[in-house]
């Protein structure tokens, strides 16, 4: 029995109302994937305030891994809401907290002692990651990459690569943030082939000591084992090996922005235990509360003890909700083999989509690690000309006919695959026949004749 079924033309009328409403309440800088409002969602789908269903493959940009309201994670949150739902751990704590940092602690990459403690989003750990490691080394200079995304908050903007719509119109940006290009092999800056160019993007940073910025003066290099908002690139396996050595050669501390590739996304439940990493300071977010906003810094005990008594913190940081959460998103990875199930998933995506590159040369690039999967649309796949509209027109098509997709890419023109991990096979492949027929669409609309496989 097919899960899309749409009742109304897309959007309906009832989205239709409350869009005329939001546009009079809300700032126009508050954009929409989608034009459909949701009224439920359960486990990979969603049905709007008309009747319609989509077959989500967004899942809240990567927030809901474990599926959309799963039993035990409703039932920890039902059990915390009976007790208490705030008091602020920096005046009375609670023991949930501490149980949460004690299985961060165990689960993270890394054989030795760690220490976590918790924030409510991403570019507020990312923050909280940059002041650890300034304090730990009394330097200030921090390194990101081209194409990276860490936040929306001023300094995380510092570390963020794409302008628009981003960071146009917000600056100046706080200081001291220096950038170098990452591993995107399709688009190597230095227009290099793995594996002859010796990793040449990684050795490269010795070189931004000597010309750029002095080593003695860098806290950390921070990086998304596989980059998110920028398209979803995977870096070759032995890339931030290689990147590390370098990093600690100088004393530099090593921060992997894991919020978007956390917590089973990628087949591991940390992405750097693909690469075989142990990252000093490793920041989650997105999945972690299973739907609810949660946040965490872990990393090396003598490195997060950095910071004086009272120094970090926040009112709404780590609250009994959120942890009752995301305990309960541990206990399902401890439980179901969400793990291979990503990879499964990673598998079936990459055979489907190599067949339409076959047919319609605008797919120049398909990459991922287990459920972090995207297609790159470019113009023609000798010149790799960026496709923004096309790939726009293919989003649009997919809402319209009940799948929920999502964009990225410094271009614009990647579509990427966040879809909740318990995802059943057949609402997999008919939310993949959608993208096929949004492709097929797109790409005859443009004049071209697709090729026979």
């Amino acid at each position: 029995m097919a899960t899309i079924h749409l009742r109304t033309s897309i959007p309906g009328p009832k989205s239709k109302a409350l869009a005329e409403r939001r546009n009079t309440a809300v700032p126009r800088g508050i954009s929409h994937g989608t034009p459909v409002y949701v009224a439920k969602a359960e486990a990979a789908w969603l049905e709007d305030v008309d009747g319609n269903r989509y077959i989500d493959f967004a899942g809240g940009i990567g927030c809901i891994n474990v599926g959309h309201r799963r039993e035990p994670v409703i039932t920890a949150i039902r059990e915390q809401l009976d007790r208490f739902l705030h008091t602020c751990v920096q005046v009375t704590p609670y023991e949930n907290y501490v149980q949460l940092a004690e299985r961060m602690n165990q689960v993270t990459p890394g054989r030795f002692p760690k220490k976590t403690f918790f924030v409510n989003s991403g570019a507020e750990a990312v923050e909280n990651a940059l002041k650890i490691a300034r304090a730990h080394t009394g330097r200030s200079g921090i390194i990101a990459f081209e194409d990276a995304f860490h936040g929306r908050t001023m300094m995380t903007l510092a570390l963020t690569s794409k302008t628009h719509p981003y960071k146009a119109g917000f600056a100046p940006f706080p200081g001291d943030v220096y950038r170098i290009p990452y591993a995107y092999c399709y688009r190597c800056s230095y227009s290099l082939k793995y594996p002859s160019c010796d990793l040449f993007c990684a050795r490269h940073l010795e070189d931004t000591f000597k010309r750029v910025v002095a080593s003695e003066d860098v806290a950390a290099v921070i990086a998304e084992p596989v980059l998110g908002e920028g398209g979803f690139v995977v870096p070759p396996k032995d890339y931030f090996r290689v990147l590390i050595d370098i990093c600690h050669k100088h004393g530099v501390l090593f921060i992997a922005d894991e919020v978007q590739s956390g917590f089973g996304r990628t087949g591991t439940l940390f992405a750097s235990e693909y690469y075989g990493i142990e990252p000093d300071i490793l920041v989650t977010a997105k999945s972690l509360g299973g739907g609810l906003p949660l946040a965490a810094i872990t990393g090396r005990a003598e490195i997060m003890d950095a910071p004086g008594v009272g120094a970090l913190g926040g009112t709404f940081a780590g609250n009994p909700l959120s942890c009752a959460a995301a305990l309960a998103v541990l206990d399902i990875f401890d439980r179901e083999d969400l793990l291979n199930r990503a990879n499964e998933l990673g598998k079936h995506f990459q055979k489907r989509a190599r067949e339409w590159q076959r047919r319609w040369p605008i797919i120049g690039d398909i990459r991922g690690l287990g459920g972090m999967q995207a297609i790159e649309l470019v113009q023609s796949p000798e010149g790799r000309e960026p496709a923004p509209e096309e790939t726009k027109q293919i989003t649009r098509y997919c809402y319209e006919h009940g799948l929920i997709t999502i964009t990225a890419g410094s271009y614009s023109n990647v579509i990427r695959v966040l879809v909740p991990l318990v995802v059943t096979n057949e609402q997999m492949d008919e939310g993949l026949d959608v993208l096929e027929s949004a492709l097929q669409s797109v790409y005859e609309k443009k004049g071209a004749i697709a090729q026979p496989v």
